[in-house]
This record gives C-alpha cells, structure tokens and sequence, in this order.
C-alpha cells in the first residue's frame, strides 16, 4: 500500500506542478492573502463611491432648494439659528 503512494511521490510532473502551487499560492508577491486583502479593500471602497454618490445627490437637492427663497428661510432658520429682529430662538436639545 505504500509503494503505491510513493510511486506518485516519485514522479517528477507531480513534483513539479505541487512545487509550482506551492509557490504561486503561498510564497509569491500576489499570494492568496494578498488577493483576499486587496479584494476586501475593493469592496470596501466600492461602498465609500455608492456612499459619496448618495451624499451628492443629497447636497444637490439643497442647493437646488436654497434657489428658492423661502426654503433659504427656512434652511436658516432650522439649521443655522437664524432670527429676524425682535425675535427670540430657544434650542431644546433631546437627550
């Protein structure tokens, strides 16, 4: 039973083609880890772009509505704490 798998040992292509594997998958500058980490960060920055493209979407519909006038109002007052004259503004903050 041995001999019979030392004959597969022995053979100089097996040799070969498993040092080859060796070599490219473990050893080599592009290593199985190297692709894995690349392939993470990858998709980690695929999710920053679809992230930033929401975000722009987003700040050109408020720049599209501060065009408008009163929404310019409104987007002082509510964001920035603007006040007109005589006026009093309190901040109520949820804890």
């Amino acid at each position: 039973m041995k001999k019979k798998h030392l004959k597969y040992f022995k053979n100089k292509y097996i040799i070969a083609t498993s040092l080859f594997l060796l070599y490219t998958l473990f050893l080599d500058d592009n290593d199985i880890f190297v692709i894995y980490r690349k392939n993470t960060i990858y998709k980690e920055n695929l999710a920053k772009i679809q992230f930033n493209k929401n975000e722009l979407k987003e700040i050109k519909a408020e720049l599209e509505a501060v065009n408008n006038l009163k929404e310019l109002e409104r987007i002082a007052r509510e964001d920035k704490y603007f006040k007109k004259d005589n006026e009093d503004v309190f901040v109520i903050v949820k804890e």
